[in-house]
């Protein structure tokens, strides 16, 4: 999948960390650019496979990032860096918007008991804080901080991403994430991630 054209943006208000974009700013260029992306994410970033996020109600910071990232390899996904190599950042900006005002759907109905303790209030003899204190009690993230919404996530997603980052795939060196992660055992990643699929 390729990006073969350049938005054109007319009269869009600048965009930053700070405020989230909101639905009106988005173009209809920007979502066809956004449907392309349906295949693996799904239609509005809804998902579609449990390998791939959810990213319907992610916040504008974590998603831009993610996008800038991908495209300067700092983080390397060999499908995504290909398609992010094609965005300039005004395509960044305008998609990030665009799923940022989608509405995240829960993935389960029947919450993991291990996994809401280990969420709402971490593995105390590991050092392995409660997910809520960044994420937010109700998984919806903290924009403002660049910290993501959960809420819905495919729980299979979420247990690839804290296996990446306990083995240092992800993150860099700075993300408190990878020493988290690294304290967790696989069942406990399974168990926490089956109740953030349950958040609304």
């Amino acid at each position: 999948m390729q990006f073969k054209t350049i938005l054109t943006l007319i009269g869009m208000v600048a965009l930053t960390g700070a405020a989230l974009p909101s639905a009106a700013r988005v173009s209809a260029a920007t979502k066809e650019k956004a449907a392309q992306c349906a295949g693996c994410h799904g239609e509005a970033g809804k998902g579609a496979m449990p390998v791939f996020p959810k990213l319907a109600g992610q916040n504008f910071k974590y998603l831009s990032k993610q996008l800038r990232q991908f495209k300067d390899g700092t983080r390397q996904v060999a499908a995504m860096n290909a398609i992010a190599a094609a965005l300039s950042d005004d395509d960044i900006a305008e998609l990030s918007a665009y799923f940022a005002a989608q509405s995240p759907e829960p993935e389960a109905e029947e919450a993991d008991p291990q996994g809401e303790r280990i969420y709402r209030f971490g593995i105390a003899e590991k050092k392995v804080p409660a997910c809520s204190a960044c994420h937010g009690p109700e998984g919806q993230g903290n924009a403002p901080a660049g910290f993501p919404l959960l809420k819905g996530q495919f729980a299979a997603y979420t247990v690839k991403a804290l296996t990446d980052y306990a083995k240092g795939a992800r993150g860099g060196g700075k993300t408190p994430m990878r020493q988290i992660a690294a304290r967790m055992t696989e069942d406990e990643m399974k168990a926490v991630a089956a109740y953030i699929a349950t958040l609304k």
